[in-house]
């Protein structure tokens, strides 16, 4: 299979599909190796994003998944009829940074954090498809495991949980650590 057909089956399948599909299942399907589809792939990122088109193809861990541009959101959603989606309010967006960082987590390790009840919050999350189980702890009791989803990546513009910014570094008492250059005095 040359080059240019298997891009074009690329975007075919990422397009009926709308959902994310696997880079070793989109191989497997065009009989190729995992790597070339991952380089045409880029290549196809590369060249809808310098072209300012209006269709991107997002990677998300190891799927892919073809979406609209981000700066013609605001058109789409006249056309669709659709509101703004809602914003995360801050106790959601907290419940939300303590997933992602320290995934996956129990409900007692955000409530145990936070220092109070998360139950609302958590469930909302998952409602709106940020977050999901991800099993068990074992330990007696077996609470349930939660980490972030491939929403959560596609909402926020991340690859992976890689992605996301480092966290401060704090000092024993809980106050921030500033850490910056410092020149020598003469």
């Amino acid at each position: 299979m040359e080059i240019k057909e298997i891009e074009r089956a690329i975007e075919a399948i990422l397009f009926a599909s709308g959902d994310p599909v696997s880079i070793d299942r989109i191989a497997a399907t065009l009989e190729v190796e995992a790597e070339s589809v991952e380089r045409i792939a880029q290549n196809l990122m590369d060249s809808y994003s310098f072209e300012k088109r209006g269709i991107r193809i997002v990677r998300l861990e190891r799927t892919l998944q073809m979406c609209s541009s981000p700066e013609y959101a605001d058109k789409i959603r006249a056309v669709m009829e659709t509101r703004r989606a809602a914003r995360l309010s801050p106790a959601l967006l907290e419940v939300l940074a303590i997933v992602a960082y320290r995934q996956p987590v129990t409900r007692a390790y955000i409530e145990q954090v936070r220092g109070v009840d998360s139950t609302y919050s958590v469930s909302t999350l998952i409602e709106k498809g940020l977050i999901e189980e991800a099993g068990r702890l074992d330990v007696p009791g077996r609470p349930m495991l939660f980490k972030t989803t491939h929403d959560f990546l596609r909402t926020f513009g991340l690859s992976n949980t890689d992605d996301l910014p480092p966290l401060p570094e704090f000092e024993e008492d809980g106050s921030e650590q500033l850490t910056f250059l410092q020149t020598e005095e003469a």
